[in-house]
């Protein structure tokens, strides 16, 4: 079913007295087959009882009800309601849920008062009052909003409970192995059923996954990486550079970076620990890194490939480099380098190993500049964007043809245009893939300038806006060429419902638009 369906039949519309509606129906998972079904009927019978023609449908189809971001459907019947554009006077939904489990109460209030203040009612076909503005269906609705945002907390908490009890049985929950490991499938016996590659996920709700040692050329690499940082004391760049120069790449094909190498020291997984909850992402909110004493761990539950006694030096290491300075002994640090060097920027502090990082600098004071001011340093220009838009530059292939392979994975067809970039979705849609750094401005603040393609005018295109560090997507802004009129676009962390009703955590929302669907004959 399309996200929006006219129903009107020809002749329709000439009766008097007739109210002309639309319906709003929603399934939240891809596996309530018949839930929009459902909900159309009780509507319609609904409509029957009360001699309602419905005109249209708007149709959500697999979407989550925390928040508007992704419901296309509802983001259209908001629009054409609020652009005049509604030639309905009533808007019909199942009940207070399929409206949407607003963990935010108000927000759902907000979206039923921006179609009552356009003179279109919604009514809710299978609640036991009227949403007729008394006090009553008032206190009631606050009530229901209230109890399906719990409901989606309580949902959560869970699932979250179940995900630990699996991972302290040794079970791997989601998220690739890594260089050096691969994701084994075991059925509920524990019965090996073959490896996982890329991109392939289970079929059964009974089988589990596993992480077991990789080829042994990768196993051979994790342990040299181990040998020179703790043994040789090389640092994670320099052991970077040596990978490339040997022309070994990572698991994803790519050169290896201090990022890359550094995970790799730090995670439990190589000594055989399955470790979860270090970061959250809940009912809608922006990722967060959790404190050591959240997370959830069960030891010794795959094979190790690294030696303890490796991993826990390695930990030390970086732990004695990276403890936590007071703000004087930063500045202090940034002043000798100064005087030894006689200028600075984020480049040449990111380059010395006894020095923190940039981005701590950054996170004490504020911005680089004002931790420059406070040791009296005026930099003419900080040309860290150099090497990070280097960086990011080498990052974007790799980005696109994991875009391509996942389309292709889910049964769609893609074309790559060699000389713009666009990919051709299906032979129905162009995408522009865009990656947008983050930078500061002069108070401190984290901004994104993204730069349409206007000449191109891709169908959509995606922005990736990367994290305070630019080493990782912090999210996803989908932007459809017919919504998105300028083709320069300066983002901050919150940008209103106009632009971050495009935001999202991931790309999931993007490739179900892509998958092919085979449609049964009729019978």
């Amino acid at each position: 079913m399309d996200n929006y369906k006219n129903n009107r039949e020809p002749g329709d519309g000439d009766e008097r007295g007739v109210k002309k509606a639309a319906m709003y129906v929603r399934m939240s998972t891809d596996h309530q087959k018949y839930s929009t079904e459902n909900q159309e009927d009780a509507i319609r019978e609904y409509a029957e009882r009360r001699n309602i023609q419905i005109i249209c449908t708007y149709a959500d189809q697999g979407k989550s009800g925390l928040d508007i971001g992704g419901r296309e459907a509802l983001q259209r019947l908001i629009s054409d309601v609020e652009n005049k554009r509604a030639e309905f006077t009533a808007i019909l939904v199942l009940d207070v849920t399929r409206w949407g489990r607003f963990q935010d109460a108000d927000e759902s209030a907000y979206y039923e008062y921006v179609c009552r203040r356009a003179g279109i009612d919604v009514q809710y076909v299978a609640e036991q009052f009227e949403n007729d503005g008394s006090p009553v269906s008032t206190i009631v609705k606050g009530v229901k909003r209230a109890m399906a945002g719990e409901y989606s907390r309580e949902l959560s908490a869970k699932v979250f409970a179940g995900q630990c009890r699996l991972i302290e049985k040794g079970y791997r929950q989601g998220g690739p192995a890594g260089f050096g490991l691969r994701r084994m499938l075991i059925d509920e016996q524990g019965n090996d059923k073959g490896t996982l590659k890329r991109g392939e996920h289970k079929s059964l709700q009974t089988d589990r996954v596993i992480l077991v040692p990789g080829p042994e050329d990768e196993i051979e690499t994790v342990r040299w990486i181990y040998h020179c940082f703790v043994d040789k004391r090389m640092s994670e760049t320099e052991i970077a550079q040596q990978l490339n120069t040997q022309g070994v790449t990572t698991d994803l094909d790519r050169d290896w970076t201090r990022s890359t190498v550094h995970q790799i020291l730090i995670n439990e997984k190589y000594i055989g620990n399955n470790v979860f909850n270090r970061t959250s992402c809940k009912l809608k909110k922006r990722r967060v890194n959790n404190d050591p004493d959240m997370w959830v761990r069960a030891e010794g539950v795959f094979e190790a490939i690294i030696d303890t006694r490796y991993f826990y030096t390695a930990q030390a290491i970086i732990g004695e480099r990276s403890r936590k300075f007071s703000d004087e002994e930063l500045l202090t640090k940034l002043k000798d380098l100064h005087q030894r060097k006689g200028w600075l920027s984020g480049i040449l502090i990111d380059e010395m190993e006894d020095m923190p990082s940039s981005s701590a600098y950054q996170s004490r004071f504020g911005s680089l500049i004002r931790a420059y001011k406070m040791i009296g340093y005026t930099p003419e220009r900080d040309y860290r964007y150099i090497e990070i838009n280097r960086k990011l530059r080498k990052m974007y292939p790799g980005i696109v043809e994991d875009t391509i392979h996942r389309i292709q994975d889910l049964g769609g067809s893609v074309h790559r245009e060699v000389t713009s970039d666009l990919i051709f979705v299906n032979g129905e849609i162009s995408v522009s893939i865009i990656i947008c750094r983050c930078y500061q401005t002069a108070s401190g603040r984290n901004q994104w300038r993204i730069r349409l393609d206007s000449g191109l005018r891709p169908d959509i295109s995606i922005a990736i806006r990367m994290d305070e560090t630019n080493e990782q997507p912090l999210d996803y802004y989908l932007l459809p060429a017919l919504d998105v009129e300028d083709p320069k676009l300066r983002l901050a962390n919150s940008n209103g419902i106009a632009l971050d009703m495009y935001r999202f955590d991931d790309l999931e929302d993007f490739f179900s638009l892509t998958t092919r669907t085979q449609l049964l004959e009729a019978a």
